[in-house]
């Protein structure tokens, strides 16, 4: 049975697996309210990151452990994109959610995306958050290199939870990376329909304001928030503004 890691000791929580098309995820979901807010993590992460953001927001939330990555077991093919997307929406159906505001980092900015596009019916709202991958710089090298330079000015609690998960991502971190590069969350923004924001750490060179305006161009109906004194992990620790920016945005949907 997965762990309790996100919902508040007291408050009723469903943990589990979902399996879906041969891979497993585990949820936890808890809370409620209209609008949940579902949230997907970065590469080489867990639900378990997002801990410090939840404690600022109110309402229902259902965390994800994508396959793979924290509690989630390893698939027996690494995940496109489009597939994670496609099993979120599995689950999605099976809790009966019809208007969930999807909130990715990172790589789950693209899952998150792919979510929207593929799946209107189940999505309300968007958030991305230090979305990639850059389309200046897509390559594993340049990717590996902005992840470096973002490590080094980040927050102590951002390196701790960060290395803990990258280990829990098993041996095949390469080729899940691969994954997130080869996609091309370009071609998606223009087929999203919903009201989306996009939030970016100041200092995110995984995320840089030319490519974030990109998506702006893309995206009919989004707006744009910059997290000052920030990087790539802005809803990973100190996550306060950020959550404020994230209920204002939920509020008025």
């Amino acid at each position: 049975m997965p762990e309790r890691l996100l919902a508040p000791e007291g408050v009723p929580a469903d943990i589990d697996e979902f399996t879906h098309a041969g891979a497993t995820l585990v949820f936890e979901d808890f809370g409620t309210g209209i609008r949940p807010i579902v949230l997907l993590h970065g590469i080489g992460m867990g639900r378990s990151v997002y801990v410090d953001l939840i404690s600022h927001l109110d309402g229902r939330i259902v965390g994800i452990d994508l396959p793979g990555f924290g509690e989630a077991p390893e698939p027996a093919r690494t995940l496109t994109m489009e597939r994670h997307a496609d099993l979120v929406a599995a689950l999605l159906r099976e809790r009966e959610v019809t208007d969930a505001v999807v909130l990715g980092h990172s790589m789950g900015s693209q899952i998150a995306v792919e979510l929207a596009a593929r799946h209107p019916d189940l999505v309300s709202g968007l958030i991305m958050a230090g979305p990639t991958v850059d389309s200046a710089s897509r390559n594993l090298g340049a990717q590996a290199g902005y992840l470096l330079r973002d490590l080094i000015g980040e927050r102590p609690t951002v390196l701790w939870r960060g290395a803990r998960e990258y280990l829990r991502g098993g041996p095949h971190l390469l080729r899940k990376m691969r994954a997130t590069i080869v996609h091309r969350p370009e071609n998606v923004y223009t087929h999203v329909r919903v009201p989306t924001l996009v939030v970016r750490g100041q200092h995110d060179p995984l995320a840089p304001m030319t490519w974030c305006r990109e998506i702006l161009d893309a995206i009919p109906d989004s707006q744009f928030v910059e997290i000052p004194d920030h990087g790539h992990g802005t809803l990973i620790s100190d996550s306060g503004s950020a959550a404020e920016k994230i209920t204002d945005f939920v509020r008025a949907l």
